[in-house]
């Protein structure tokens, strides 16, 4: 019992898992085609990793997602224009591996190729939530500007109170940038499915953070039933 515990608090304080059932289940961010495979700057996809898609019915550019998110979109999209009136737009959804890697190179190119800079705005090709068509970038009608600013527009402000019911949580907030890796972005929104999302909602914290927690109640769940 004791030497299972340690292995297993081991493996949570290192971040790996051993490929078992059970413990595949207390570390969903490894399973790439699950809800929470988790993606930063540490965490990568493959470059050969495309998920199943749709595009979603919703006004804006670039609106494909994977089915279960491009659903959860559209009906978000729908209650914001029903409970306030704002159009929301779709602005960015998934992106591959070659279209990130564009982005990067293109965006290096104008900071006098400093990767220190072009990290500060955008991802490197495999650290983009959007490969995992999980990920929207989400604009009001009429101001689609991917700014901070969007975070005091009507529909910047009803997302944030309201997307996690529709299974999205905003993955970069103010003030958690030592941990995600990313600077604030209210426009960002993750698919993570409806419990999930109202959880994280109501403990306020980095889907990092979340995750770690989840994995350690997760391995001390396994322990005891272990025993």
């Amino acid at each position: 019992m004791a030497t299972l515990l340690q292995d297993l608090l081991s493996l949570a304080a290192a971040g790996m898992m051993m490929v078992t059932p059970p413990l595949n289940t207390a570390a969903p961010h490894n399973d790439v085609n699950g809800l929470l495979y988790l993606v930063n700057r540490q965490w990568r996809v493959s470059k050969v990793y495309t998920p199943e898609l749709r595009e979603a019915d919703v006004a804006g550019q670039v609106r494909r997602m994977r089915p279960e998110a491009a659903a959860a979109l559209e009906e978000m999209f729908a209650a914001c224009k029903e409970d306030i009136g704002v159009k929301l737009t779709s602005v960015s959804g998934y992106r591959s591996y070659q279209k990130q890697s564009t982005i990067y190179s293109n965006k290096l190119s104008k900071v006098g190729n400093s990767q220190a800079r072009a990290d500060e705005y955008v991802a490197r090709p495999g650290a983009s939530e959007h490969q995992l068509g999980m990920a929207m970038d989400v604009g009001q009608s009429g101001k689609t500007n991917l700014t901070a600013g969007f975070g005091s527009t009507e529909g910047g402000k009803w997302v944030r109170e309201h997307c996690w019911e529709y299974g999205f949580i905003l993955r970069y907030e103010d003030g958690w940038e030592d941990i995600t890796g990313y600077k604030y972005e209210p426009w960002h929104v993750r698919y993570v499915g409806k419990e999930i999302a109202a959880k994280i909602y109501e403990d306020v914290m980095p889907l990092e953070t979340w995750l770690i927690l989840y994995r350690t109640e997760s391995l001390f769940d396994l322990v005891i039933t272990q025993e």
